[in-house]
Protein backbone atom coordinates (compact mmCIF):
# COMPACT_ATOMS: atom_id res chain seq x y z
CA UNK A 1 0.00 0.00 0.00
CA UNK A 2 1.94 3.36 -0.86
CA UNK A 3 0.53 6.73 0.36
CA UNK A 4 1.96 8.96 -2.43
CA UNK A 5 1.45 12.47 -3.12
CA UNK A 6 1.03 12.36 -6.99
CA UNK A 7 -0.34 9.26 -6.70
CA UNK A 8 -3.02 10.80 -4.32
CA UNK A 9 -3.71 13.99 -6.29
CA UNK A 10 -4.78 12.37 -9.61
CA UNK A 11 -7.29 10.02 -7.50
CA UNK A 12 -9.00 13.40 -6.88
CA UNK A 13 -8.52 14.53 -9.94
CA UNK A 14 -10.21 11.73 -11.60
CA UNK A 15 -12.73 11.77 -9.10
CA UNK A 16 -14.15 15.48 -9.06
CA UNK A 17 -12.02 16.47 -12.73
CA UNK A 18 -14.53 19.91 -13.19
CA UNK A 19 -14.48 20.52 -9.61
CA UNK A 20 -12.75 24.18 -9.49
CA UNK A 21 -9.10 23.33 -8.29
CA UNK A 22 -7.30 27.43 -7.75
CA UNK A 23 -8.45 30.35 -8.28
CA UNK A 24 -5.62 32.51 -9.17
CA UNK A 25 -6.90 36.11 -10.39
CA UNK A 26 -9.12 36.15 -13.34
CA UNK A 27 -8.10 31.89 -13.58
CA UNK A 28 -9.55 29.31 -12.53
CA UNK A 29 -8.53 25.90 -13.00
CA UNK A 30 -10.64 23.12 -12.27
CA UNK A 31 -8.77 19.83 -11.02
CA UNK A 32 -8.44 18.54 -14.68
CA UNK A 33 -7.17 21.41 -15.82
CA UNK A 34 -4.18 21.82 -13.18
CA UNK A 35 -3.51 18.19 -13.10
CA UNK A 36 -3.07 18.55 -17.50
CA UNK A 37 -0.56 21.59 -16.79
CA UNK A 38 1.39 19.66 -14.54
CA UNK A 39 1.47 16.87 -16.66
CA UNK A 40 2.93 18.75 -19.05
CA UNK A 41 5.24 20.46 -17.05
CA UNK A 42 6.62 17.29 -15.83
CA UNK A 43 7.19 16.03 -19.74
CA UNK A 44 8.97 19.20 -19.96
CA UNK A 45 11.21 18.48 -17.07
CA UNK A 46 11.42 14.82 -18.62
CA UNK A 47 12.71 16.65 -21.97
CA UNK A 48 15.51 17.95 -20.26
CA UNK A 49 16.25 15.06 -18.00
CA UNK A 50 14.63 15.44 -14.70
CA UNK A 51 13.90 12.72 -12.90
CA UNK A 52 13.80 10.33 -9.94
CA UNK A 53 16.05 12.12 -7.19
CA UNK A 54 16.85 15.16 -9.05
CA UNK A 55 15.96 18.48 -7.09
CA UNK A 56 14.08 20.76 -8.86
CA UNK A 57 14.11 24.68 -7.37
CA UNK A 58 10.85 26.88 -6.55
CA UNK A 59 11.89 30.63 -6.31
CA UNK A 60 7.82 31.73 -7.21
CA UNK A 61 5.56 34.47 -5.68
CA UNK A 62 1.97 33.30 -4.35
CA UNK A 63 0.56 31.27 -7.96
CA UNK A 64 -0.91 28.38 -9.69
CA UNK A 65 2.17 27.96 -10.94
CA UNK A 66 3.96 27.01 -7.62
CA UNK A 67 1.75 24.36 -6.93
CA UNK A 68 1.92 23.09 -10.30
CA UNK A 69 5.87 22.69 -10.03
CA UNK A 70 5.44 20.74 -6.88
CA UNK A 71 3.19 18.27 -8.89
CA UNK A 72 4.89 18.07 -11.88
CA UNK A 73 7.87 17.28 -9.81
CA UNK A 74 5.84 14.38 -7.89
CA UNK A 75 4.78 12.99 -11.29
CA UNK A 76 8.17 12.26 -12.13
CA UNK A 77 9.87 11.32 -8.73
CA UNK A 78 11.74 13.96 -8.63
CA UNK A 79 12.02 16.25 -5.66
CA UNK A 80 11.05 20.02 -5.33
CA UNK A 81 12.83 22.99 -3.47
CA UNK A 82 11.08 25.76 -2.18
CA UNK A 83 13.79 28.85 -1.99
CA UNK A 84 12.68 32.15 -0.28
CA UNK A 85 12.43 34.63 -2.81
CA UNK A 86 13.92 37.04 -0.55
CA UNK A 87 17.27 35.84 -0.54
CA UNK A 88 20.05 37.97 -2.42
CA UNK A 89 22.69 36.25 -4.93
CA UNK A 90 24.73 34.88 -2.15
CA UNK A 91 22.44 33.50 -0.15
CA UNK A 92 20.51 31.63 -3.19
CA UNK A 93 24.88 30.72 -4.09
CA UNK A 94 24.55 28.19 -0.75
CA UNK A 95 21.27 27.45 -1.13
CA UNK A 96 21.28 25.87 -4.84
CA UNK A 97 24.59 24.62 -3.60
CA UNK A 98 23.24 22.78 -0.73
CA UNK A 99 20.65 21.93 -2.54
CA UNK A 100 22.12 20.36 -5.35
CA UNK A 101 19.88 21.69 -7.57
CA UNK A 102 19.50 20.72 -11.14
CA UNK A 103 16.56 23.50 -12.26
CA UNK A 104 14.52 26.16 -11.08
CA UNK A 105 11.49 27.23 -11.65
CA UNK A 106 11.49 31.06 -11.13
CA UNK A 107 9.91 34.68 -11.50
CA UNK A 108 11.39 36.52 -14.64
CA UNK A 109 12.04 39.27 -12.18
CA UNK A 110 14.66 37.22 -10.43
CA UNK A 111 16.59 36.74 -13.51
CA UNK A 112 19.54 39.01 -12.53
CA UNK A 113 20.09 37.59 -9.31
CA UNK A 114 19.65 33.64 -10.67
CA UNK A 115 22.02 35.14 -13.65
CA UNK A 116 24.82 36.41 -11.06
CA UNK A 117 24.90 32.78 -9.81
CA UNK A 118 24.19 30.93 -12.57
CA UNK A 119 28.15 30.23 -13.58
CA UNK A 120 29.30 29.60 -9.93
CA UNK A 121 26.69 26.48 -9.91
CA UNK A 122 27.36 23.93 -12.60
CA UNK A 123 24.82 20.96 -11.46
CA UNK A 124 21.83 24.02 -12.61
CA UNK A 125 21.03 23.23 -16.32
CA UNK A 126 17.81 24.19 -16.68
CA UNK A 127 15.63 27.78 -15.98
CA UNK A 128 12.10 27.94 -16.86
CA UNK A 129 10.38 31.44 -16.21
CA UNK A 130 6.99 32.87 -14.91
CA UNK A 131 6.11 35.91 -16.95
CA UNK A 132 4.12 38.71 -14.95
CA UNK A 133 0.78 38.61 -16.00
CA UNK A 134 -1.80 41.19 -14.59
CA UNK A 135 -4.31 38.95 -12.47
CA UNK A 136 -7.50 41.10 -12.57
CA UNK A 137 -7.01 41.39 -16.71
CA UNK A 138 -9.46 39.88 -18.71
CA UNK A 139 -6.84 37.89 -20.65
CA UNK A 140 -3.70 37.07 -18.80
CA UNK A 141 -0.52 36.59 -20.27
CA UNK A 142 -0.64 33.41 -22.76
CA UNK A 143 2.25 31.50 -24.89
CA UNK A 144 4.81 33.41 -25.75
CA UNK A 145 7.20 31.40 -28.98
CA UNK A 146 9.58 34.52 -28.41
CA UNK A 147 10.48 33.72 -25.18
CA UNK A 148 10.96 29.69 -25.28
CA UNK A 149 12.09 29.41 -21.75
CA UNK A 150 8.56 30.72 -20.56
CA UNK A 151 6.44 28.78 -18.44
CA UNK A 152 3.33 28.85 -20.15
CA UNK A 153 4.90 28.46 -23.82
CA UNK A 154 6.75 25.39 -22.58
CA UNK A 155 3.09 24.35 -20.49
CA UNK A 156 0.96 24.58 -23.66
CA UNK A 157 3.34 23.03 -26.15
CA UNK A 158 4.20 19.75 -24.01
CA UNK A 159 2.02 17.01 -24.07
CA UNK A 160 -0.56 16.79 -20.98
CA UNK A 161 -1.11 13.07 -21.05
CA UNK A 162 -0.33 11.31 -18.02
CA UNK A 163 1.66 8.47 -18.53
CA UNK A 164 4.70 8.27 -16.51
CA UNK A 165 6.17 5.49 -13.93
CA UNK A 166 5.04 4.03 -10.76
CA UNK A 167 6.05 5.91 -7.97
CA UNK A 168 6.55 4.89 -4.04
CA UNK A 169 5.33 6.28 -0.80
CA UNK A 170 9.41 6.48 0.13
CA UNK A 171 9.58 9.34 -2.26
CA UNK A 172 11.30 12.11 -1.13
CA UNK A 173 9.91 15.81 -0.20
CA UNK A 174 11.94 18.26 0.70
CA UNK A 175 11.20 21.82 2.91
CA UNK A 176 14.01 24.16 3.28
CA UNK A 177 14.03 26.13 6.84
CA UNK A 178 15.75 28.92 7.99
CA UNK A 179 14.97 29.01 11.45
CA UNK A 180 15.79 31.67 13.73
CA UNK A 181 19.51 31.40 13.32
CA UNK A 182 21.81 29.86 10.76
CA UNK A 183 21.60 28.80 7.37
CA UNK A 184 18.98 27.29 5.88
CA UNK A 185 18.72 23.27 5.72
CA UNK A 186 16.97 20.99 4.31
CA UNK A 187 14.14 18.63 6.16
CA UNK A 188 13.78 15.12 4.49
CA UNK A 189 10.09 13.66 4.81
CA UNK A 190 8.69 10.23 2.83
CA UNK A 191 5.95 10.83 0.76
CA UNK A 192 3.78 8.84 2.85
CA UNK A 193 4.98 10.67 6.34
CA UNK A 194 4.46 14.38 4.96
CA UNK A 195 0.68 13.21 4.09
CA UNK A 196 -0.07 12.34 6.82
CA UNK A 197 2.16 14.33 9.42
CA UNK A 198 1.89 17.97 7.70
CA UNK A 199 -1.55 17.46 5.04
CA UNK A 200 -4.18 16.21 6.99
CA UNK A 201 -4.13 12.65 5.58
CA UNK A 202 -7.11 13.21 3.78
CA UNK A 203 -9.13 13.90 6.94
CA UNK A 204 -10.33 17.13 7.02
CA UNK A 205 -10.21 16.61 10.69
CA UNK A 206 -11.34 14.03 11.27
CA UNK A 207 -10.07 10.31 10.69
CA UNK A 208 -6.96 10.20 8.04
CA UNK A 209 -7.68 7.85 5.50
CA UNK A 210 -6.68 4.05 5.90
CA UNK A 211 -5.92 3.09 2.37
CA UNK A 212 -5.19 5.53 -0.72
CA UNK A 213 -8.35 4.31 -2.28
CA UNK A 214 -9.77 6.13 0.05
CA UNK A 215 -9.38 9.41 -0.85
CA UNK A 216 -11.93 9.69 -3.49
CA UNK A 217 -14.35 8.94 -1.02
CA UNK A 218 -13.61 12.01 0.96
CA UNK A 219 -13.52 14.50 -1.84
CA UNK A 220 -16.87 14.16 -2.95
CA UNK A 221 -18.46 16.13 -0.72
CA UNK A 222 -15.85 19.05 0.23
CA UNK A 223 -16.68 23.26 -0.25
CA UNK A 224 -13.99 24.17 1.56
CA UNK A 225 -12.17 27.11 -0.25
CA UNK A 226 -9.20 28.20 1.59
CA UNK A 227 -7.25 31.43 1.13
CA UNK A 228 -3.40 31.14 2.45
CA UNK A 229 -2.47 34.32 3.01
CA UNK A 230 1.08 33.12 3.89
CA UNK A 231 3.65 32.53 1.30
CA UNK A 232 3.78 28.99 -0.43
CA UNK A 233 7.64 29.23 -0.24
CA UNK A 234 6.70 28.53 3.51
CA UNK A 235 5.52 25.15 4.26
CA UNK A 236 2.46 26.24 6.28
CA UNK A 237 0.69 27.61 3.13
CA UNK A 238 1.54 25.22 1.05
CA UNK A 239 0.62 22.23 3.19
CA UNK A 240 -2.58 23.65 4.30
CA UNK A 241 -3.13 24.08 0.44
CA UNK A 242 -2.32 20.57 -0.41
CA UNK A 243 -4.82 19.26 2.46
CA UNK A 244 -7.64 21.11 1.00
CA UNK A 245 -6.73 19.50 -2.94
CA UNK A 246 -6.45 16.42 -0.72
CA UNK A 247 -10.33 16.94 0.12
CA UNK A 248 -11.48 18.24 -3.34
CA UNK A 249 -11.29 21.83 -2.11
CA UNK A 250 -10.51 24.51 -3.30
CA UNK A 251 -7.29 27.19 -3.04
CA UNK A 252 -8.04 31.10 -3.63
CA UNK A 253 -4.76 32.41 -3.70
CA UNK A 254 -3.71 36.26 -3.04
CA UNK A 255 -2.00 37.23 -5.77
CA UNK A 256 -0.75 40.81 -4.01
CA UNK A 257 3.45 40.76 -3.37
CA UNK A 258 2.93 42.25 0.08
CA UNK A 259 0.34 41.56 2.41
CA UNK A 260 -2.40 43.87 2.20
CA UNK A 261 -5.68 42.94 4.88
CA UNK A 262 -7.96 45.10 2.88
CA UNK A 263 -7.86 43.15 -0.28
CA UNK A 264 -7.46 39.88 1.50
CA UNK A 265 -10.97 40.63 2.79
CA UNK A 266 -12.33 41.42 -0.56
CA UNK A 267 -11.22 38.31 -1.41
CA UNK A 268 -12.50 36.36 1.10
CA UNK A 269 -16.07 38.12 0.44
CA UNK A 270 -15.99 38.02 -3.19
CA UNK A 271 -14.82 34.22 -3.40
CA UNK A 272 -16.64 32.94 -0.37
CA UNK A 273 -13.87 31.80 1.09
CA UNK A 274 -14.36 29.31 4.33
CA UNK A 275 -11.15 29.12 5.71
CA UNK A 276 -7.72 31.53 5.76
CA UNK A 277 -4.59 30.69 6.91
CA UNK A 278 -2.52 33.34 8.35
CA UNK A 279 0.58 33.23 10.91
CA UNK A 280 0.22 35.19 13.98
CA UNK A 281 -0.68 38.68 15.29
CA UNK A 282 1.60 40.18 11.74
CA UNK A 283 -1.19 39.44 9.64
CA UNK A 284 -4.00 39.33 12.37
CA UNK A 285 -3.82 42.52 13.66
CA UNK A 286 -4.12 44.36 10.67
CA UNK A 287 -6.80 42.14 9.65
CA UNK A 288 -9.14 42.84 12.78
CA UNK A 289 -8.61 46.98 12.32
CA UNK A 290 -9.01 46.40 8.55
CA UNK A 291 -12.34 44.74 8.32
CA UNK A 292 -14.98 47.35 6.66
CA UNK A 293 -18.58 46.37 8.11
CA UNK A 294 -20.22 46.34 5.23
CA UNK A 295 -18.05 43.99 3.95
CA UNK A 296 -19.84 40.09 3.58
CA UNK A 297 -17.15 38.01 5.31
CA UNK A 298 -20.37 35.49 6.24
CA UNK A 299 -18.92 32.70 4.41
CA UNK A 300 -15.83 32.23 6.57
CA UNK A 301 -15.98 29.54 9.14
CA UNK A 302 -12.16 28.97 9.85
CA UNK A 303 -9.05 31.13 10.63
CA UNK A 304 -6.05 29.31 11.05
CA UNK A 305 -2.28 30.88 12.72
CA UNK A 306 0.52 27.98 11.48
CA UNK A 307 3.72 29.34 11.85
CA UNK A 308 3.61 31.79 15.17
CA UNK A 309 1.17 31.68 17.93
CA UNK A 310 -1.68 34.68 18.11
CA UNK A 311 -1.85 36.61 20.69
CA UNK A 312 -5.15 36.06 23.35
CA UNK A 313 -5.84 39.73 22.66
CA UNK A 314 -5.93 39.08 19.07
CA UNK A 315 -7.72 36.06 19.76
CA UNK A 316 -10.65 37.63 21.77
CA UNK A 317 -10.41 40.35 19.09
CA UNK A 318 -11.06 38.33 16.30
CA UNK A 319 -13.90 36.16 18.10
CA UNK A 320 -15.82 39.63 18.76
CA UNK A 321 -15.34 40.37 15.36
CA UNK A 322 -16.23 37.16 13.39
CA UNK A 323 -18.52 35.76 16.33
CA UNK A 324 -19.67 32.57 13.91
CA UNK A 325 -15.94 31.56 13.07
CA UNK A 326 -13.65 29.10 15.20
CA UNK A 327 -9.69 30.73 15.52
CA UNK A 328 -7.28 27.92 15.39
CA UNK A 329 -3.61 28.50 16.60
CA UNK A 330 -1.78 25.37 14.90
CA UNK A 331 1.44 24.46 16.18
CA UNK A 332 4.05 22.77 14.42
CA UNK A 333 7.67 22.81 12.79
CA UNK A 334 9.56 22.06 9.26
CA UNK A 335 11.04 19.28 11.53
CA UNK A 336 7.18 17.55 13.00
CA UNK A 337 4.65 18.26 10.78
CA UNK A 338 1.56 19.35 13.12
CA UNK A 339 1.68 18.62 16.85
CA UNK A 340 -1.46 20.41 18.22
CA UNK A 341 -4.05 23.23 18.29
CA UNK A 342 -5.67 25.55 20.57
CA UNK A 343 -9.06 26.58 19.45
CA UNK A 344 -11.07 30.03 20.51
CA UNK A 345 -14.78 30.69 20.04
CA UNK A 346 -17.10 33.30 20.62
CA UNK A 347 -18.43 33.08 24.40
CA UNK A 348 -15.32 30.94 25.25
CA UNK A 349 -12.46 31.07 27.39
CA UNK A 350 -9.42 32.34 25.91
CA UNK A 351 -6.39 30.91 27.55
CA UNK A 352 -4.12 33.62 28.77
CA UNK A 353 -0.79 31.13 27.47
CA UNK A 354 0.11 29.37 24.61
CA UNK A 355 -1.23 26.15 26.08
CA UNK A 356 -2.29 22.73 23.05
CA UNK A 357 -4.67 19.46 23.15
CA UNK A 358 -1.94 17.72 21.09
CA UNK A 359 -1.59 14.60 19.00
CA UNK A 360 -1.14 10.77 20.69
CA UNK A 361 2.39 11.30 19.00
CA UNK A 362 3.79 14.63 20.84
CA UNK A 363 4.84 15.22 24.14
CA UNK A 364 7.66 16.88 26.65
CA UNK A 365 10.94 15.05 26.74
CA UNK A 366 14.06 15.49 29.62
CA UNK A 367 17.53 16.00 28.41
CA UNK A 368 17.16 11.84 28.63
CA UNK A 369 14.70 11.59 26.00
CA UNK A 370 12.81 10.21 28.82
CA UNK A 371 8.74 11.74 29.63
CA UNK A 372 9.07 14.90 31.43
CA UNK A 373 6.59 15.22 34.53
CA UNK A 374 3.71 17.53 34.58
CA UNK A 375 5.19 21.12 35.20
CA UNK A 376 8.91 20.54 34.46
CA UNK A 377 10.03 22.01 31.52
CA UNK A 378 11.61 19.97 28.53
CA UNK A 379 12.04 19.78 24.77
CA UNK A 380 8.63 19.24 22.92
CA UNK A 381 9.19 15.87 20.71
CA UNK A 382 6.93 14.35 18.52
CA UNK A 383 7.64 10.29 17.13
CA UNK A 384 5.57 8.11 14.13
CA UNK A 385 4.97 10.51 11.44
CA UNK A 386 8.23 11.91 11.43
CA UNK A 387 11.23 13.06 8.50
CA UNK A 388 13.70 11.13 7.89
CA UNK A 389 16.22 13.72 8.67
CA UNK A 390 18.36 17.38 7.53
CA UNK A 391 19.53 16.76 3.96
CA UNK A 392 23.22 16.30 3.59
CA UNK A 393 24.15 16.59 7.66
CA UNK A 394 24.15 13.80 9.18
CA UNK A 395 25.40 15.47 12.50
CA UNK A 396 22.16 17.79 12.89
CA UNK A 397 20.11 14.77 11.88
CA UNK A 398 21.38 12.73 14.93
CA UNK A 399 20.90 16.01 17.31
CA UNK A 400 17.60 16.76 16.08
CA UNK A 401 16.26 12.85 15.87
CA UNK A 402 17.22 10.95 18.21
CA UNK A 403 16.53 7.27 19.25
CA UNK A 404 15.72 6.89 23.12
CA UNK A 405 16.45 3.97 25.43
CA UNK A 406 13.95 1.62 23.86
CA UNK A 407 14.74 2.36 20.07
CA UNK A 408 11.81 4.90 19.55
CA UNK A 409 13.19 7.60 17.42
CA UNK A 410 12.05 11.07 18.03
CA UNK A 411 11.63 14.84 16.40
CA UNK A 412 13.26 17.40 19.20
CA UNK A 413 13.71 20.85 17.33
CA UNK A 414 14.35 22.54 20.00
CA UNK A 415 11.22 24.44 21.25
CA UNK A 416 10.76 24.34 25.05
CA UNK A 417 7.41 23.07 26.70
CA UNK A 418 5.56 21.84 29.79
CA UNK A 419 2.85 18.93 30.29
CA UNK A 420 0.04 20.33 32.23
CA UNK A 421 -1.49 17.78 34.29
CA UNK A 422 -4.81 17.44 31.54
CA UNK A 423 -2.53 16.33 29.26
CA UNK A 424 -2.38 19.26 27.42
CA UNK A 425 1.23 20.96 26.54
CA UNK A 426 1.79 24.82 27.30
CA UNK A 427 4.25 25.90 24.69
CA UNK A 428 7.32 27.95 25.46
CA UNK A 429 9.15 29.17 22.80
CA UNK A 430 12.46 27.85 20.62
CA UNK A 431 15.46 27.55 22.98
CA UNK A 432 17.71 29.39 20.30
CA UNK A 433 15.86 32.58 20.76
CA UNK A 434 15.46 32.52 24.99
CA UNK A 435 16.96 34.71 27.04
CA UNK A 436 19.08 33.89 30.56
CA UNK A 437 18.76 36.69 32.75
CA UNK A 438 20.30 35.91 36.35
CA UNK A 439 19.85 32.39 35.83
CA UNK A 440 16.36 32.68 34.91
CA UNK A 441 15.10 31.39 31.19
CA UNK A 442 12.53 34.14 29.50
CA UNK A 443 10.71 33.36 26.51
CA UNK A 444 10.31 35.94 23.90
CA UNK A 445 6.87 34.64 22.79
CA UNK A 446 5.24 34.71 26.38
CA UNK A 447 6.30 38.71 27.07
CA UNK A 448 5.78 39.27 22.96
CA UNK A 449 1.85 38.45 23.71
CA UNK A 450 1.80 39.87 26.88
CA UNK A 451 3.08 43.32 25.64
CA UNK A 452 0.44 43.42 22.66
CA UNK A 453 -2.58 43.51 25.07
CA UNK A 454 -1.41 47.13 25.64
CA UNK A 455 -3.90 48.96 23.77
CA UNK A 456 -1.06 51.49 22.77
CA UNK A 457 1.13 48.57 21.25
CA UNK A 458 0.81 47.31 17.72
CA UNK A 459 3.43 45.07 17.42
CA UNK A 460 6.45 43.99 19.38
CA UNK A 461 9.83 41.32 19.57
CA UNK A 462 11.61 40.99 22.59
CA UNK A 463 15.35 39.82 22.67
CA UNK A 464 18.18 39.53 25.32
CA UNK A 465 21.13 41.56 25.02
CA UNK A 466 24.12 41.81 26.60
CA UNK A 467 24.36 42.81 30.72
CA UNK A 468 27.52 42.54 33.21
CA UNK A 469 25.52 41.62 36.23
CA UNK A 470 23.01 39.29 34.42
CA UNK A 471 24.52 38.02 31.93
CA UNK A 472 21.61 39.14 29.59
CA UNK A 473 18.76 41.48 30.67
CA UNK A 474 15.10 41.52 28.56
CA UNK A 475 14.51 44.94 26.18
CA UNK A 476 11.45 45.01 24.15
CA UNK A 477 11.18 46.61 20.63
CA UNK A 478 8.12 48.25 20.27
CA UNK A 479 5.90 49.37 17.87
CA UNK A 480 3.55 51.73 19.24
CA UNK A 481 -0.10 52.61 17.78
CA UNK A 482 -0.43 55.78 15.16
CA UNK A 483 -1.00 58.70 17.99
CA UNK A 484 0.16 56.70 20.97
CA UNK A 485 3.60 56.42 23.08
CA UNK A 486 4.80 53.18 24.45
CA UNK A 487 6.56 54.41 27.71
CA UNK A 488 8.74 51.89 29.05
CA UNK A 489 7.33 52.45 32.89
CA UNK A 490 3.72 52.06 31.44
CA UNK A 491 4.60 48.76 29.80
CA UNK A 492 6.46 47.40 32.86
CA UNK A 493 3.22 48.58 34.90
CA UNK A 494 0.57 46.91 32.60
CA UNK A 495 2.85 43.86 32.74
CA UNK A 496 3.89 43.59 36.56
CA UNK A 497 0.16 41.53 37.37
CA UNK A 498 0.82 39.59 34.03
CA UNK A 499 4.55 38.05 34.30
CA UNK A 500 6.96 37.09 36.74
CA UNK A 501 9.44 40.56 37.55
CA UNK A 502 12.35 38.90 35.67
CA UNK A 503 10.15 38.71 32.61
CA UNK A 504 9.27 42.14 32.57
CA UNK A 505 11.70 44.45 30.17
CA UNK A 506 14.13 46.75 31.54
CA UNK A 507 14.28 48.56 28.32
CA UNK A 508 11.80 49.14 25.81
CA UNK A 509 12.76 50.70 22.47
CA UNK A 510 10.90 52.06 19.94
CA UNK A 511 10.96 51.10 16.03
CA UNK A 512 8.87 52.80 13.34
CA UNK A 513 8.18 49.17 11.69
CA UNK A 514 8.98 45.72 13.64
CA UNK A 515 10.84 43.74 10.55
CA UNK A 516 9.23 39.92 9.96
CA UNK A 517 10.12 37.71 6.78
CA UNK A 518 7.18 36.82 4.75
CA UNK A 519 5.65 34.62 7.29
CA UNK A 520 5.13 36.80 9.77
CA UNK A 521 7.55 35.75 11.92
CA UNK A 522 9.89 37.83 13.83
CA UNK A 523 13.57 38.86 12.06
CA UNK A 524 15.30 38.37 16.28
CA UNK A 525 18.62 39.41 14.54
CA UNK A 526 17.25 42.51 13.46
CA UNK A 527 15.30 43.32 16.94
CA UNK A 528 18.27 42.58 18.95
CA UNK A 529 20.95 44.65 16.23
CA UNK A 530 18.37 47.60 16.68
CA UNK A 531 17.86 47.10 20.70
CA UNK A 532 22.14 47.14 20.85
CA UNK A 533 22.09 50.48 19.08
CA UNK A 534 19.63 52.24 20.94
CA UNK A 535 21.17 51.47 24.09
CA UNK A 536 24.45 51.91 22.98
CA UNK A 537 25.99 48.78 23.08
CA UNK A 538 28.48 46.51 20.84
CA UNK A 539 26.30 44.64 18.38
CA UNK A 540 27.40 40.46 19.48
CA UNK A 541 25.42 37.94 17.31
CA UNK A 542 24.34 35.04 18.82
CA UNK A 543 24.34 31.72 16.88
Amino acid sequence: MEFNLADLWERVADTVPEREAIVDGARRFTYAQVDARANALAHVFAERGIGPGDHVGIQLHNGTEYLEVMLAAFKLRAVPVNVNYRYVAEELRYLFADAGLVAVVADREFAAKLDAVRDSLPALRTIVYVDDIDPAGPNPAGPDPARPDSYEHLVATASGVRDFAPRSGDDLYLLYTGGTTGMPKGVMWRHEDVFFGAMGGGGGGGAPIATPEEIADRCLDSRTRVVPACPFMHGTAHWMAFSVLFLGGTVVIDRHRSFDPDALWQLVAAEQATFIVIVGDAFARPLVESLDPALDVSSLRVVLSGGAILSPAIKGALVDLLPGVIVVDGYGASETGGQGQSITVAGGDIASSARFSVSDDTTVLDEDLRPAAPGIVGRLARRGRIPIGYWGDPDKTAATFPVDEHGVRWSVPGDHARIETDGTITLLGRGSVSINTGGEKVYPEEVEAALKSHPSVFDAVVVGVADERFGERVVAVVQARPGRSTLTHELQAHLRPLLAGYKIPRAVVSADCIERAPSGKPDYRWARRTAEAALGLAHADRH
